[in-house]
C-alpha cells in the first residue's frame, strides 16, 4: 500500500528544482511504479493533474520504445565539458611511466631500481613514487595498476627444464611394457620415496575439523628432535591390484632400503597376488635411491631376483618427469590428503595414518616400520657390478634393462 504522505513529502522536497517537464515525468514515473490507480493517488498527493500525468506516461513509453536497450540515452550534462576534478595522470604526466618502471624495472630499462629486490606492495610503490616527487596514495596506485593491466599473481610451475629428446618415446615404451604385463597378469609396480618427514609436534600443512578456537598447538620452529629424528617412507604401488605397501624407514634412504621394501612387498603381498608370475616389472624415477646409475641399486636387485627366482625388468622415467610416476598420484597424494593438518608426533601415528588411507576406487595400503640401519657410502666394486646378470634393452638400455636370476640363486617360495 502506497503511503500518500510519503509521496507528497518526496515531491515537496524535489519540487523547487523541477521544471514543468520534470514535474510531469516525476509524477508519471511514480504512477507507473504504483500501478493500478497510480495516477489518481499521485495526482492527489502532488497536485499534478491526471491529464499531465498521462502525457508524462506517454513520453516515458515513447522513449522506451525508441531505445529499448538504453544505448542512446545520455544524461543531461550539468558541468561544462572538461569540468570536475582532473585525473592524477593528467596532472602528473610522468606518474604512470614511473610506476611502470618500479613494477617491472628490467623490461622498462631501469635495472638499478631500488625495488628490484623488494616486495612491491602498493604502499611500498607509493612511498617510492612520493620519494620521486609524485603526489599519490596507495589507493590511487592500486587503481593505476589495474588500469595498466597488472594484477596480484602467484608463481606458476610450468618450466620443466630442458626435455630429453627421447622423453615421449620413453613414456610410450614404459606404457607398452606396463600394458603387456597387465594383459599377461604379471606384477607391475611403481616405486619411489615420499618426502621425508620430521617426527614430533611440528606443523603439518592443511586443515581438519576441531572445536572453534581450539587449533592444535605445534612447535614454532622445525628443528629435528634428536630422539625422534625423521622418517623416509618408501612406497610400492601395485598398478594392477590398486594396492600400496609403504615402509616407514628410520635410517637413510638408500638403494638397499628401496630393494628391501620391494622384497617385503613381494613376500607379504606380491607372491600371494601373483602365484603364476614369471617376471616382475618395476617403473621408477631416474634418480634417488632407485636411480638408473646407482651400482648398489642394480646389485641389490640381483640379490632380489636370485631370491624370488624371477627376472626383474626396470623402466626408469626420463630426467625431470618424476611426477608422471603412477605412485605419485595414485598413492602418495592420497596419503598426504589423509594426514593433512595432523602433526606426525610418532612412528605409530605415521604408519597408522598411511594404513588408513583409502579411496573410492578401492585403494588399500599397508604400512610397516623399518628400523633396520642402512648405512651410507657402501661401495660396489667393478667385479660385483660385472656379476650382475643384466640385459639392457635395445631402446635406451641405460633406462630399460632386465636383471635375471643367477644360476646359483636361492629361490624364495
Amino acid at each position: 500500500m502506497v503511503n500518500g504522505d510519503t509521496l507528497k513529502r518526496r515531491f515537496e522536497l524535489l519540487e523547487p528544482v523541477l521544471d514543468e517537464r520534470l514535474r510531469r515525468l516525476f509524477a508519471a514515473a511514480e504512477a507507473e511504479a504504483i500501478g493500478r490507480r497510480g495516477s489518481v493517488l499521485v495526482s492527489e498527493a502532488t497536485g499534478v493533474s491526471r491529464r499531465a500525468i498521462r502525457v508524462g506516461q506517454q513520453e516515458l513509453l515513447n522513449r522506451e520504445r525508441s531505445d529499448p536497450t538504453g544505448a542512446e540515452r545520455e544524461p543531461r550534462r550539468i558541468r561544462k565539458p572538461g569540468g570536475g576534478r582532473k585525473k592524477a595522470t593528467t596532472k602528473d604526466a610522468t606518474l604512470r611511466k614511473d610506476l611502470n618502471a618500479l613494477v617491472d624495472p628490467l623490461t622498462c630499462g631501469d635495472p638499478e631500481s631500488p625495488l628490484r629486490w623488494t616486495c612491491k606492495s602498493v604502499r611500498t610503490l607509493t612511498a617510492e613514487l612520493k620519494a620521486k616527487g609524485h603526489q599519490t596514495s596507495h589507493r590511487m596506485v592500486a587503481e593505476l595498476l589495474h588500469e595498466m593491466g597488472y594484477s596480484l599473481q602467484a608463481n606458476r610451475k610450468t618450466r620443466e627444464g630442458a626435455a630429453h629428446p627421447d622423453r615421449d618415446a620413453q613414456f610410450h615404451y614404459i606404457n607398452t611394457q606396463m600394458q603387456a604385463a597387465l594383459t599377461a597378469s604379471e606384477p607391475a609396480i611403481s616405486v619411489d620415496t615420499k618426502k621425508k618427514e620430521l617426527i614430533g609436534d611440528f606443523r603439518n600443512g592443511g586443515q581438519e575439523w576441531r572445536p572453534q578456537g581450539q587449533p592444535e598447538d605445534v612447535r614454532v620452529h622445525d628443528f629435528k628432535i634428536p630422539e625422534l629424528g625423521r622418517v623416509a617412507p618408501y612406497g610400492v604401488y601395485d598398478i594392477g591390484e590398486n594396492t600400496g605397501w609403504v615402509a616407514v624407514g628410520t635410517d637413510h634412504d638408500t638403494a638397499e632400503f628401496a630393494v628391501a621394501t620391494i622384497r617385503s612387498w613381494w613376500l607379504s603381498m606380491g607372491r600371494n597376488g601373483y602365484p603364476q608370475a614369471t617376471k616382475l616389472l618395476i617403473t621408477a624415477d631416474g634418480g634417488g635411491s632407485n636411480g638408473s646409475r646407482l651400482r648398489l641399486w642394480k646389485t641389490q636387485l640381483q640379490r632380489l631376483a636370485d631370491e624370488i627366482g624371477l627376472p626383474i625388468t626396470v623402466c626408469h622415467f626420463p630426467p625431470g618427469t618424476s611426477k608422471w610416476n603412477k605412485i605419485e598420484h595414485r598413492l602418495f597424494s592420497f596419503i598426504t590428503q589423509n594426514w593433512r593438518g595432523k602433526p606426525l608426533v610418532s612412528h605409530e601415528v605415521i604408519f597408522n595414518l598411511i594404513a588408513a588411507t583409502t579411496t573410492n576406487t578401492g585403494l588399500r595400503v599397508h604400512a610397516e616400520l623399518d628400523s633396520t640401519p642402512y648405512p651410507l657410502g657402501q661401495k660396489v666394486t667393478a667385479a660385483e657390478l660385472a656379476a650382475v646378470n643384466i640385459k639392457r634393452h635395445d631402446f635406451h638400455g641405460d633406462w630399460n634393462y632386465t636383471i635375471s636370476p643367477a644360476q646359483n640363486g636361492t629361490l624364495i617360495l
